[in-house]
């Protein structure tokens, strides 16, 4: 063989290498290997020919925390309805899947349809006609069985998936399956139809208006604009109950779009999607009734809401207001801050930074005391005296009174003297130091 040959042949074996690693690299980033779920799977229809194939990072697009059992639905859940959930997403991706969750079930959940499309624009049920795709479960499958207690991820499909776009993710279950596992709070308008409807783009179907998410707790994309996940985790003021209907005014959301525009314009900061996991009346300590319990505490859901979201980076915490309003008896500020480093200690031994956010005011509202604010006072000068969070976004001083830093500024007050204004939940994500994302959680001793 000539010294030329032997170049030849030693290139040609090079190159078949460099092939098959970065074939093996593609498939190893299409999935941050997360699917978890505790889902019982049937069905029998051929292996999922959509999974993503192009590189990116899976990132949380957007969340809701399963919160209570539905009202009204014990006994047959919404079999033969296909329920169709309106979300925002401020990312965008090449690739989806969704998380469904039967925490409150009290009976298998059958769901033997499901699909993710575009929507056609806002306030309506109808999608892209194109961007239809039915979704399938555990490698190729269209019937996914989710026990009693149970939730399961999706198959990722292909989907151009825009940011700042509403998606419509639709489902179908033939069964009873009561209750229904729900997010009350959503601010943002849902549909209903009867029969299996799933995959109609028309949305002529789905005459029923409900504004709360139904079974679906996330929605993830494979992106290659982001890196990571920022969790909000919180109660009614991360929920964004007073906000605007249908606006996507929630501090989370502007606190997105702030994030997005900075990184667009090349200011030096991580390229991170925020999620919201906020409930209304959600507390640090303590649940509301049952098995599970309605509105768990920020205790009991910190691994399922926040660790277990793709790639989190961050997590921001906004508790304990309701804490102090909801105690029967005074509450303890030590308590509270005890949970609230306990929470800071589970992120940190994930790797997880923590922001933590100073209590607002509440003069005016019907729980407030002179006790009670002090307990709040308390709990502020330690946030603020770095004890508890790696960081701290000070809502507090952004939104209160000068005058009277026992309650809001006027144009921030909703009305109830709890919950910020629309202008105020903007104020709060303009209030929050961007800079303060970047870098990790301090390294364990």
């Amino acid at each position: 063989m000539t010294r030329r040959h032997g170049y030849a042949l030693l290139s040609a074996i090079v190159a078949l290498v460099l092939g098959l690693s970065a074939a093996i690299y593609v498939g190893v980033a299409a999935d941050d290997g997360s699917r978890g779920g505790t889902a019982v799977r049937e069905g029998t229809t051929p292996r999922n020919q959509a999974a993503p194939v192009s590189t990116g990072t899976w990132v949380g697009a957007w969340s809701a925390s399963p919160a209570a059992a539905e009202p009204g639905t014990e006994t047959d859940g919404l079999a033969g309805r296909s329920i169709r959930n309106v979300v925002h997403t401020w990312v965008g991706g090449t690739s989806a899947r969704i998380t469904l969750s039967n925490l409150y079930g009290q009976s298998p959940l059958t769901v033997t349809h499901a699909s993710v499309a575009v929507a056609a624009g806002d306030g309506t049920a109808a999608a892209v006609t194109q961007t239809m795709r039915r979704l399938t479960f555990d490698g190729g499958n269209t019937t996914v069985v989710v026990p009693p207690g149970g939730q399961t991820m999706s198959d990722a499909i292909r989907i151009t998936v825009p940011a700042d776009s509403d998606l419509l993710v639709t489902t179908y279950s033939p069964t009873p399956s009561g209750p229904v596992t729900y997010h009350p709070h959503a601010r943002q308008i849902s549909y209903l139809a009867r029969g299996d409807r799933t995959e109609d783009a028309t949305g002529t179907a789905y005459t029923e208006e409900v504004a709360y998410w139904r079974y679906l707790t996330a929605l993830d994309v494979l992106s290659k604009d982001s890196d990571g996940t920022v969790v909000a985790l919180g109660d009614s003021l991360t929920d964004g109950i007073s906000s605007t209907e249908g606006a996507n005014l929630r501090w989370t959301d502007v606190l997105s779009q702030r994030l997005r525009r900075a990184v667009e314009s090349g200011e030096n900061l991580p390229r991170y999607s925020v999620v919201n996991q906020g409930i209304s009346g959600n507390r640090i300590l303590t649940g509301g009734l049952g098995r599970p319990a309605d509105n768990p505490s920020g205790l009991d859901r910190f691994r399922r809401d926040v660790l277990s979201r793709p790639n989190v980076k961050v997590v921001v915490i906004d508790l304990g207001v309701n804490d102090i309003l909801r105690s029967t008896e005074l509450a303890d500020p030590e308590r509270i801050l005890d949970g609230l480093r306990t929470l800071v200690d589970q992120a940190h031994a994930r790797g997880v930074k923590v922001i933590g956010a100073t209590l607002m005011p509440f003069q005016g509202h019907r729980g407030y005391t002179a006790e009670r604010e002090a307990v709040r006072q308390r709990i502020n000068a330690e946030i603020r005296g770095g004890t508890v969070f790696d960081a701290v976004a000070d809502f507090d001083e952004a939104l209160r009174d000068p005058y009277n830093p026992r309650k809001f500024r006027a144009e921030y007050d909703s009305g109830d003297h709890l919950h910020p204004s629309d202008l105020g939940y903007e104020e709060m994500a303009n209030a929050f130091d961007l800079k303060t994302l970047k870098g990790a959680a301090p390294a364990e001793l």
